[in-house]
């Protein structure tokens, strides 16, 4: 037979019953300027390379079917690689950024 364990009489004023669960803590977001966001972003999201002054970015692209085609097109012809004619298609939009 287990016993019951009793319940407290009175409460005790000089000690507080704490809650159960941790209060929320408020985050506190900062605006960041574009260039260290930029840098957190990929430190964040980026891999070393093997090669010197690369890092490895990851992305999954959905794209039409025509734009695919047409790309491994370019890449048969030119006898590349698809991720390499992206890369040469991103480094020639970049350019013009800047």
């Amino acid at each position: 037979m287990s016993r019951r364990r009793r319940a407290r009489a009175e409460a005790s004023d000089d000690q507080r019953e704490l809650p159960l669960t941790a209060a929320p803590k408020g985050r506190s977001y900062r605006v960041l300027a574009p260039e260290v966001a930029a840098r957190l972003a990929v430190a964040r999201r980026a891999k070393l390379s093997p090669v010197p002054g690369y890092l490895r970015l990851l992305l999954t692209l959905e794209v039409r079917r025509e734009l695919a085609e047409k790309l491994s097109l370019r890449a048969i012809k030119t006898e590349e690689n698809i991720e390499a004619i992206i890369i040469g298609l991103i480094e020639t939009a970049a350019k013009r950024w800047a």
